[in-house]
C-alpha cells in the first residue's frame, strides 16, 4: 500500500539547508496498522506529510497502492487525498459552532459528492455517533470530538487512515476508547498509520517504525 524508497526531504532557508528526512526507506501492506514514533523534531510529521501526499520528496520515490505519486501535479496529488486518504489530527480541527453531521459532511461538499447527508449519517453511525449528529461540536467532549473527526476521515471511503497523535489532547480512558476504534476500523480492512510520541499507544499497532534524526532507527 505505502512504499518509500531513499526518501530525503530538504527544506531551504535563505542560505540554510534543513535535512528533514534522509534517505528513508519502509514500505507498509495494506491492512496494517503501524504506529510512527520518534522525539519532537524527528522528522516524523515531515514523513507523514509526504505519505499523506500533502508535500513532496526532494529526492527518492514514493508508491501509494502500486501508483508512483512522487512527481504528480497537484491536481493528481488532491485528487488522490480525496479518493484514498482519511487525515486524523490531533487538534480535531472541527468547526465548533458547526453540527456534528455538517462538519462530517465537509469533504462531501468541497467533492461535490451527493447524498451528503445520508453518507455523513453513515460515517457517524460507524464511530457510534450517530445519536450526536445534531449537537455542534463545542457541545461535545473531546473524544466524542475526536470520533466526529473520524467519521469525517470516513466519509469519502479512505483505504488508508493517517492519525497525527489522535490521542494527544485526550485523557488515557478516552485514548484507550479512540485506539480502539481505530483496530477496529483496522479489521474492516483499512490500512492505519499513526504518529504518536506516547509509548502506551504503539501497544494498540502490529508494527512500529521509529525515526531518529530523519532516518529509520528501528
Amino acid at each position: 500500500m505505502i512504499k518509500l524508497d531513499n526518501v530525503t526531504k530538504v527544506y531551504r532557508m535563505g542560505l540554510t539547508e534543513i535535512v528533514a528526512l534522509r534517505e528513508v526507506s519502509f514500505h507498509i501492506e495494506t491492512g496494517e496498522m503501524v504506529s510512527v514514533t520518534g522525539p519532537s523534531g524527528s522528522g516524523k510529521s515531515t514523513m507523514m506529510n509526504i505519505v499523506g501526499c500533502l508535500d513532496r520528496p526532494s529526492s527518492g520515490r514514493y508508491w501509494l497502492d502500486g501508483v508512483e505519486v512522487s512527481n504528480l501535479s497537484d491536481d493528481q496529488l488532491a485528487e488522490i487525498r480525496n479518493g484514498k486518504i482519511g487525515f486524523v489530527f490531533q487538534s480535531f480541527n472541527l468547526l465548533p459552532r458547526t453540527t456534528a453531521l455538517a462538519n462530517v459532511e465537509l469533504p462531501l461538499v468541497y467533492g461535490g459528492a451527493g447524498n451528503r447527508r445520508q453518507r455523513a449519517l453513515e460515517a457517524l453511525d460507524s464511530v457510534g455517533l450517530s445519536h450526536r449528529a445534531g449537537h455542534t461540536s463545542s457541545e461535545l467532549a473531546g473524544g466524542e470530538q475526536q470520533r466526529v473527526a473520524i467519521a469525517r476521515a470516513l466519509v469519502n471511503n479512505p483505504s488508508i487512515i493517517l492519525a497525527d497523535e489522535p490521542t494527544g489532547n485526550l485523557d488515557t480512558k478516552t485514548s484507550r476508547e479512540v485506539m480502539l476504534l481505530f483496530q477496529e476500523l483496522n479489521k474492516r480492512g483499512i490500512t492505519i498509520v499513526v504518529v504518536t510520541h506516547e509509548p502506551d499507544i504503539v501497544i494498540y499497532t502490529q508494527r512500529t517504525i521509529k525515526i531518529l534524526d530523519g532516518q529509520i532507527e528501528k
